[in-house]
């Protein structure tokens, strides 16, 4: 059931050289742990996993572990550019207390279908942990057919996969294709928050949450109903997170939750460069997306 639920992604609080800041990275997994979520997404792209050094991912996966003392399953996001490097970040991960793996087909050279599966069956086989698909072709440029995941669902330790979330009128039929393509203890989820809880409603088991790394208890109100199948709450509670997700839509979310880490003091630091802070402009709308969400 690792791959269940809502699974709360946040960033990794660094200094302008790439160190983590271990203490700020504690405050929020706390938070997130004490709110309920089902498990923490640690260095995913929300977490700036591309913009970190192996090194410091190990310090964030060390933290975690010993901040959450087994609370709160940890995911941890491997990708990398060449299979050896995220063969070498799998086992830190293993080794530093992660329970399971997330891995994208990052890539410079547009890859093909085979070199997909080879680096992902070599990664998925260099340790015992669960893996989880990362199939984020907005980032990556490149996208996971269901006859590829196929491929992937018949390597043992891969379990699950991570979708972007479509429009309410393609998502049913777009899940009901994925279901057909794997395992029935296949966990298909997904991501891109202000789509998810449509593909919740249609049967996805998972949310990847950018927003429950950083507000963690108005995004779990938003899973339950979702999980529930109660779609006025769900309707509700969507609505008052609108103004973020319009923010999301049009300035990232990764640049908007830094800012909501930087407005509610959860973290003082900026995104790596060459990512620049919003706007002050840009961050009173999201101050303001803040005071509307608080009546969730």
């Amino acid at each position: 059931m690792l791959f269940h639920g809502l699974s709360a992604f946040p960033i990794t609080p660094a200094d302008a050289h790439g160190r983590v800041h271990t203490g700020a990275l504690s405050s929020l997994l706390t938070r997130i742990d004490k709110a309920g979520a089902d498990s923490i997404g640690l260095l995913g792209s929300t977490g700036s996993y591309m913009y970190l050094s192996r090194e410091e991912k190990r310090r964030a996966i060390e933290t975690a572990a010993g901040c959450l003392a087994g609370r709160t399953p940890v995911i941890v996001g491997i990708g990398a550019l060449r299979t050896d490097e995220a063969v070498t970040l799998a086992q830190d991960a293993r080794d530093a207390g992660a329970q399971g793996l997330l891995l994208a087909p990052v890539s410079y050279t547009p890859l093909g279908d085979d070199e997909v599966f080879e680096h992902f069956a070599a990664v998925a086989t260099a340790t015992e942990l669960p893996l989880c698909v990362y199939n984020n072709p907005g980032t990556t440029h490149f996208s996971i057919s269901n006859a590829l995941l196929t491929r992937l669902a018949a390597v043992p330790s891969i379990v699950a996969v991570k979708n972007p979330a479509l429009p309410a009128a393609d998502i049913g039929a777009a899940h009901q294709a994925t279901l057909a393509a794997v395992p029935a203890d296949f966990a298909v989820g997904y991501s891109g928050d202000w789509l998810v809880t449509d593909a919740i409603l249609s049967g996805g088991v998972a949310w990847y949450s950018v927003i429950a790394g950083i507000l963690p208890e108005p995004s779990i109100k938003l899973m339950r109903a979702a999980q529930a199948g109660d779609r006025a709450e769900v309707q509700r509670i969507n609505a008052l997170f609108e103004p973020l997700w319009t923010l999301f839509r049009e300035l990232s979310s990764y640049r908007v939750v830094h800012a909501v880490a930087n407005l509610l003091e959860l973290s003082r630091f900026a995104p790596p460069r060459p990512i620049l802070l919003l706007s002050p402009a840009d961050r009173q709308r999201v101050k303001a997306a803040l005071e509307i969400l608080s009546s969730v």
